[in-house]
C-alpha cells in the first residue's frame, strides 16, 4: 500500500469538512483543494497545520475541527512527507488522534473500536448508522494512514481488518458516501493481493466499478487506482493503459477534486511509464 492511496482518501474526506469554526479556515481548505499546484502545496500547507492545531487549542471538543484536522494531517504526510518515516509516524499518530478523539466525543460507546476483541468488534459494527459516518469513517481513513506509517510492524497491520471492516460498514449505510470513497477503499483492499494469496480482484473489480459511477468520472484517482491495483493484479494491460491514459486526457479542475486529480495524473505519468516492462 502506497502512501500516496492515504493521502487521497484523506484529502477526498478532507472536501466534505464544510462545518468549521471559522471562515478563514473553511476558504483555506478549499484553496488548498482547488490547488493545481502540488509544490505550492507542499511548501503552504504546514502552515496550516500549525493554524488548525490552534484552533483545536481553542475549541478541543469541536468535531468538525477535530475531523479536518484529522485529515489534513493524514493527506499531507501521505502525500508530501517521504523518506523521513519518524515524521510520517508522528503525523499519522496525531491524525489518529484527533479522529479518535472526535470517535468518542460522539459515540462514547465506540471509543474503544480499535481495542475491542475482534468478536466484540465485530459485533459493534451494526450499531453504526448513518448519524455516525461523519465519525467512524474518518476514524478509518486515520487508521489506515496510521497502519501505512508503520507498515513494517506486524503489530499494526493486524489492524487492516478492521479498516476493511468499517469501510464495508460505511459502504451498506451509504454506498456514495464521500462521493464514493468507502467504495474505492474496498477495491483496494480486496485487489492488494493476487487470488492464490488471498486477495479478490473480481470482487475489488465490483467496487471500482462502482466508485466510478459514484463519482461520474470526476474523481481521477478512482481511475488511476483501478488501474494500480486491479488492472495490474489481473495482469490485464489493455485495461491498465487505457484507464491511465483517460486519466492524463481528463481536466484536472474540478471543485474540490482538483488538487486530488493532480496528483492523480502524476501517479497516471509513472504508471504508463512503467506499463511495458510491468506486463
Amino acid at each position: 500500500m502506497t502512501r500516496w492511496l492515504f493521502a487521497c482518501f484523506a484529502l477526498m474526506l478532507l472536501s466534505g469538512c464544510s462545518s468549521m469554526t471559522s471562515t478563514m479556515a473553511d476558504n483555506l481548505n478549499t484553496a488548498i483543494l482547488n490547488q493545481n499546484d502540488l509544490e505550492t502545496v507542499r511548501q503552504g500547507a504546514p502552515a496550516y497545520l500549525i493554524m488548525i492545531d490552534s484552533f483545536i487549542e481553542g475549541a478541543p471538543n469541536d468535531v468538525d475541527l477535530l475531523v479536518a484536522g484529522s485529515s489534513l494531517y493524514s493527506a499531507y504526510s501521505g502525500a508530501f512527507v517521504s523518506g523521513d518515516a519518524d515524521r510520517a509516524r508522528r503525523m499519522s499518530e496525531k491524525s489518529l488522534d484527533y479522529a479518535q478523539h472526535a470517535l468518542c466525543i460522539e459515540r462514547s460507546d465506540l471509543c474503544d473500536l480499535r481495542t475491542k476483541p475482534y468478536k466484540e468488534f465485530e459485533a459493534a459494527l451494526p450499531e453504526i448508522d448513518d448519524d455516525d459516518l461523519n465519525v467512524v469513517y474518518p476514524w478509518a481513513v486515520a487508521l489506515a494512514g496510521w497502519i501505512q506509517a508503520r507498515k513494517d510492524d506486524w503489530n499494526a497491520i493486524a489492524d487492516v481488518p478492521r479498516v476493511k471492516a468499517v469501510m464495508q460498514r460505511v459502504a451498506e449505510i451509504d454506498e456514495a458516501y464521500d462521493n464514493g470513497g468507502a467504495q474505492l477503499y474496498l477495491g483496494v483492499l480486496n485487489s492488494l493481493l493476487p487470488p492464490a494469496m488471498g486477495g479478490k480482484p473480481e470482487v475489488a473489480k465490483e467496487y471500482f466499478e462502482r466508485a466510478l459511477k459514484l463519482s461520474e468520472g470526476k474523481n481521477l484517482m478512482v481511475k488511476t487506482l483501478y488501474a494500480q491495483y486491479y488492472a495490474r493484479i489481473t495482469f490485464n494491460q489493455k485495461l491498465h493503459d487505457q484507464l491511465l491514459t483517460e486519466v492524463l486526457a481528463s481536466p484536472v479542475t474540478v471543485p474540490g477534486l482538483t488538487l486530488i486529480n493532480t496528483l492523480a495524473q502524476e501517479k497516471a505519468r509513472q504508471l504508463l511509464a512503467e506499463s511495458p516492462d510491468y506486463f
